[in-house]
């Protein structure tokens, strides 16, 4: 994967490193200098971490030098092209230079266990599917993220990689969601729900049913809650939602915007007035554990689960603390084997086609009444 771009800023890296990660240094709204900034807060996190960083290397190196926590723990790859926001997923194929390509390029030929970027997302999601591949036995790939919900942490896909999902998606988003909720929140039996239109067993379309129906069957069923609704979500009415990418992309971005909207209110109606501004001061404490619980930095790094290595995607306005954690999200997966792990959940699940086939609805449809000529 050398070129004769690539440049060594540091030291070669030490002996034992826990992971390999291949960094897109040049994909983000502020790049590259948050991204630097967010891996030289990351090293301190993750001593044997070692990064790849992929991108303008005259931009990059004085930045790597200057970074105290990345000495000995950088090697930076010149790269000639930047994959833009608005650039068609197309396009992006044909950008073999670019930061992202060569980043994940990395992760396809076993020189990096994980990929991380801030870039566009419907170019990653295109050049991971189709350099990286998807892992034996998924059909399709998911992207998952975790979200904050009353009673804790909450992990929902597919948030988009999937428009349309027949029964089989579902119940593999559902084994890899479970199997995510363990690896990353420490979960050792998290609850599963399937995202519909309400919670009685009768809603939802024949797709739903039988996912339903085949998870209830499966090795996990004992964890599967059965159906909820959006609200559920941020109830924390189980540990892990799962639906299609249309639905999740919806949900997701209502639920952002809805903190947004809370923010913004607590703003103004703080500082409305004077005793407004006073009653601020007395409410401080709790409102600076409020504003760090629903810190969205804490929740950045959508995971696209179900390919040959890991795949994490910041959200490209993220801040250095942001793409931390994002890098924090990709550790975990790969300290803990996530992938290995899937692999060992799909064996146990190996008769999941058969499940779907099998399932059919436990409610009956309703019966169509029949046509009346109004003549």
């Amino acid at each position: 994967m050398t070129s004769e771009t690539d440049q060594i800023v540091t030291l070669t890296p030490q002996a034992g490193a826990s992971a390999i990660l291949a960094v897109d240094a040049m994909g983000g709204d502020h790049a590259p200098g948050v991204i630097i900034a967010g891996l030289d807060i990351a090293a301190e996190r993750h001593p044997k971490a070692i990064f790849h960083v992929f991108g303008d290397a005259a931009l990059i190196e004085p930045l790597v030098r200057a970074a105290r926590r990345l000495a000995g723990r950088v090697v930076v790859h010149g790269t000639s092209e930047i994959i833009a926001d608005d650039l068609k997923p197309t396009a992006a194929l044909r950008l073999r230079d670019a930061s992202m390509r060569r980043a994940i390029d990395a992760v396809a030929s076993g020189e990096a266990a994980g990929i991380i970027s801030a870039g566009n997302t419907g170019a990653m999601l295109a050049l991971a599917k189709i350099v990286i591949k998807t892992m034996a036995g998924i059909d399709r790939p998911a992207m998952a993220a975790i979200g904050p919900s009353a009673k804790g942490d909450v992990v929902m896909l597919d948030l988009g990689a999937n428009m349309v999902c027949d029964a089989r998606n579902l119940v593999e988003f559902a084994v890899m969601g479970e199997m995510f909720a363990r690896t990353v929140l420490g979960l050792p039996k998290p609850t599963i729900g399937l995202l519909n239109v309400g919670s009685e067993e009768m809603k939802g379309d024949e797709t739903l049913k039988r996912a339903a129906e085949a998870l209830r069957a499966s090795p996990i069923g004992s964890q599967f809650h059965g159906f909820v609704e959006g609200h559920d979500i941020a109830g924390g009415t189980v540990d892990v939602v799962v639906t299609d990418g249309f639905t999740g992309n919806v949900a997701l971005k209502t639920g952002e915007g809805a903190l947004r909207l809370v923010g913004d209110l607590l703003r103004r109606v703080f500082t409305a007035s004077l005793a407004a501004k006073l009653a601020y001061l007395l409410a401080k404490p709790g409102l600076n554990r409020l504003r760090e619980w629903l810190d969205p930095r804490r929740y950045n790094g959508a995971v696209l689960l179900g390919l040959n290595g890991v795949v994490v995607k910041s959200h490209g306005g993220t801040d250095a603390e942001g793409f931390a954690h994002a890098v924090d999200v990709a550790m975990d997966m790969i300290v803990n084997r996530f992938n290995e792990r899937i692999k060992d959940g799909l064996l146990q699940h190996d008769n999941r086609d058969a499940l779907v086939a099998d399932a059919a609805p436990r409610v009956a449809p309703l019966p169509v009444p029949p046509i009346v000529s109004a003549g």
